[in-house]
């Protein structure tokens, strides 16, 4: 089953790939993961997204689209994957769909924005292996170190509050219209994300079986 997640910065996405990732036994793709596993192996799209990074320019849309064609080609995903993060404008839904990949479902994560902000001030990022934690929602075993590979779990600039308003501005602006898009297509599910992990999972398991 090819999955994608939608939902707004901090609505957490991220947490619940790897849940369904483990339940369903297919990979999660997330667009920031991917890049730098790309630009790490240099491959041919990993140069191109390094030089546009290295430059403070955005990844093109073209070059994220090459690294996911690469990722998506491996044996791990022919069982089907969840993507994270990406598509994030209808023009990249369009490529997808463009590319030939069949997506099974869209499900939309949808968090109160109130409760995001509060969400964001306490996230934790491993800069290394990119596993993301909660000081209260999830924890890692050891307070700031990453429970996968032991590094030091650090803020990103995206979730300090100064940049949380334009942030969820943008999501809005450019992300929310894949909604319609999918819903004219009839794949989209919606639910309702709340701070039990777990429940929240069940919830989009069954939109998945629906």
């Amino acid at each position: 089953m090819n999955v994608i997640l939608l939902g707004a910065p901090g609505a957490g996405k991220g947490t619940q790939a790897e849940v369904i990732s483990a339940r369903l036994g297919i990979p999660t793709i997330s667009t920031g993961n991917m890049l730098r596993a790309a630009v790490k192996e240099g491959t041919e799209y990993g140069l191109k997204a390094k030089a546009a990074m290295d430059s403070g320019a955005l990844v093109s849309d073209d070059i994220v689209i090459g690294i996911l064609k690469d990722r998506i080609a491996q044996d791990d995903c022919k069982k089907g994957f969840i993507l994270d993060g990406f598509p994030r404008t209808v023009p990249q839904a369009e490529a997808l769909d463009a590319m030939g990949v069949k997506i099974d479902k869209v499900i939309e994560l949808a968090v109160d924005e109130e409760l995001i902000k509060k969400r964001l001030t306490g996230r934790r990022v491993c800069l290394k292996c990119g596993a993301t934690y909660h000081v209260t929602n999830k924890a890692p075993k050891v307070e700031g170190v990453c429970d996968v590979c032991g590094e030091p779990l650090a803020i990103r600039k995206d979730d300090e509050p100064a940049t949380v308003i334009d942030r969820l501005k943008t999501y809005h602006e450019k992300t929310a219209p894949l909604k319609d898009y999918y819903e004219a297509q009839g794949k989209l599910a919606t639910v309702e994300g709340t701070n039990d992990i777990e429940g929240t999972a069940d919830m989009m398991i069954k939109s998945l079986e629906g």
